[in-house]
């Protein structure tokens, strides 16, 4: 049953998922797809942990010479017999991923750049020796796998040959034009960008996939994944016959990610149909051309936790895979109209903005407009429709990216906070001194230049918390306090509780949201109700602390109203 099969998390080998038994969401559809109208050189770009690396090792998989057959047996590229005949282990296949390609300088990402190509080359050693090849390109081959001290030294004009020239040697081998295969092949870009020696790694890339992929004979084709479409004239210039698969189009829109229809089927292979709903609002949301599709990396994260421990609550898979430093660099340069913009995404409205497809990466941080292109492009946002001018209608597409951007706002009002401690100060003495004009003063015009993380959509309970977070956030900087939130107490759990140095006194605040701003005053005096009839104050008592300060704030939007009682219990 399928029930028993293993979940491939983390695993990207096609292979060992079909030879070991592993759970396997059949995409071989995209082999049919481009073999039935191919180009020359076929781009694919999406977001990260959506199944790249997966499809390309079965691309390799399925043409390379000599490759395992009865990998594909049962899958859907099985039941066309013309195109298996003609192409299943028919071709030289060269097979790159370059998401390792980094470091903190060129030089390092260039020798691992080297050593990446030439490990690939070594995959080839029966060239050294073949038939079919002259003592000269016997010899050319040997300068791609050339050692010196134990270490792989090619030169630089050999590096950005290396391609064309393994595609050539091939070629002369078999007889058999080559498959070129490059995964995540805009990583080494990123981080050049990143580390500051882009130009040096542009100009790099374009010399190694220039001369791959423009001006040899010896290419059936190429297929390219990633996450950004790098402008065509930083990298690809002259190259014609090149396809851009993007997240906007409809053409293979189902080939990377899971549909609903695959999800549910997974579910109901485990046993864990009723978990429907939440996978959607967690993991889905993400529109590819005219497909919905839900990320794979956490859908399978998140049946494999299930399988585990059935009451286990869902996780941020995706975000907590690789860092987020889009958007905290996107919050961090917001205006105060982005700031309203990025608001009301996580309130969950669309918002309209025209999308470039295509930047370099030094382009990025020139505008925040690109900034928006970005982040649609890398899956922090997708698209529920048009407007009549062309404009995107982009959305957060789901709940776990929605924490993403709550948690960079946090991260950016924390050190907003840090660095105006005169004013934070100032408001700890009005919460001791009971000043309830100051402190709202202070709550109203922080609320106002902060960027607020409510949900619309989401109940009153779930509201409140976000308001809890951001007074607790405040209050948690003063060192001299002890600070407890949700506290049992008395017949209930009390909001926050602050014990200052003066081992006497106690403070109690408890927190409402008003559905208007009229009904702020009202919404107090519940919170000051409710601080008495659950008796929390008997918390502080028991510690000693018997002069109170309670509070009673609620909050409207970017409003609030506090209302106070002082009081000496015995």
């Amino acid at each position: 049953m399928a029930a028993t099969l293993k979940l491939p998390v983390g695993i990207e080998d096609f292979k060992e998922i079909r030879r070991q038994g592993f759970y396997y969401i059949d995409k071989t559809r995209l082999i049919e797809q481009l073999l039935d109208s191919w180009g020359k050189v076929n781009l694919f770009t999406r977001p990260r942990r959506f199944g790249k690396t997966l499809n390309m090792s079965m691309l390799r998989n399925f043409f390379t010479v000599g490759t395992d057959q009865t990998l594909f047996d049962g899958l859907h590229i099985s039941q066309r017999r013309d195109l298996c005949d003609e192409y299943m282990g028919r071709f030289p296949v060269v097979s790159l991923t370059l998401k390792g390609v980094d470091g903190l300088t060129f030089e390092k990402a260039k020798n691992k750049l080297l050593k990446l190509v030439a490990l690939e080359a070594d995959r080839f050693d029966f060239l050294k020796n073949s038939d079919k090849l002259t003592d000269n390109e016997k010899q050319r081959y040997g300068a791609l796998v050339r050692m010196q001290d134990g270490k792989y030294a090619m030169d630089e004009d050999t590096l950005e040959s290396a391609l064309q020239t393994l595609a050539e040697l091939l070629y002369r081998h078999y007889g058999q034009k080559v498959i070129i295969l490059i995964d995540e092949y805009d990583v080494p870009l990123d981080k050049a960008y990143q580390n500051g020696y882009y130009r040096e790694m542009v100009s790099m890339i374009r010399s190694l996939f220039g001369e791959a992929l423009k001006t040899n004979e010896f290419l059936q084709f190429a297929v390219l994944t990633g996450c950004l479409r790098v402008s065509k004239e930083s990298i690809f210039t002259g190259l014609n016959n090149f396809r851009i698969f993007s997240i906007t189009d409809a053409r293979f829109d189902e080939q990377f990610g899971f549909t609903e229809d695959e999800v549910e089927k997974m579910l109901k292979d485990y046993h864990l149909e009723a978990y429907l709903a939440e996978m959607k609002e967690w993991y889905d949301g993400y529109h590819f051309g005219d497909a919905d599709i839900y990320c794979p990396w956490d859908v399978i994260n998140r049946v494999d936790d299930l399988c585990d421990k059935p009451e286990a609550g869902p996780k941020c898979y995706w975000i907590n895979s690789s860092g987020n430093a889009l958007v905290k660099r996107f919050v961090s340069i917001a205006n105060r109209t982005t700031q309203d913009e990025i608001e009301r995404l996580i309130a969950g409205e669309p918002i309209e903005r025209t999308v470039r497809l295509d930047l370099t990466y030094d382009e990025i941080d020139k505008s925040i407009d690109n900034i928006w292109s970005v982040l649609f492009t890398t899956g922090y946002l997708t698209q529920v429709g048009r407007t009549e001018q062309g404009a995107y209608k982009l959305v957060i597409p789901n709940k776990e990216v929605r924490e993403v951007f709550k948690l960079q706002i946090q991260d950016w009002f924390d050190e907003k906070l840090r660095d105006n401690t005169e004013q934070l100060t100032a408001f700890w003495d009005s919460v001791e001194e009971g000043n309830t004009e100051a402190i709202e003063q202070y709550l109203n015009r922080t609320l106002s230049n902060s960027i607020s993380v409510f949900d619309t959509r989401a109940p009153e309970k779930e509201k409140e918390n976000s308001y809890h977070t951001f007074l607790l956030g405040l209050l948690t900087g003063n060192t001299d306090w002890v600070v407890r939130s949700n506290v049992e107490a008395g017949e209930g759990f009390a909001d926050i509780i602050v014990e200052p140095e003066d081992p006497d006194t106690g403070i109690i605040f408890e927190l409402k949201c008003s559905k208007e701003a009229a009904g702020l005053d009202k919404a107090c005096e519940r919170a000051m109700e409710q601080i008495k009839d659950r008796r929390y104050s008997e918390y502080l008592k028991k510690d000693g602390r018997h002069n109170m300060t309670l509070y009673g704030i609620a909050f409207y939007k970017k409003r609030c109203k506090v209302v106070i009682e002082k009081r000496k219990e015995a």
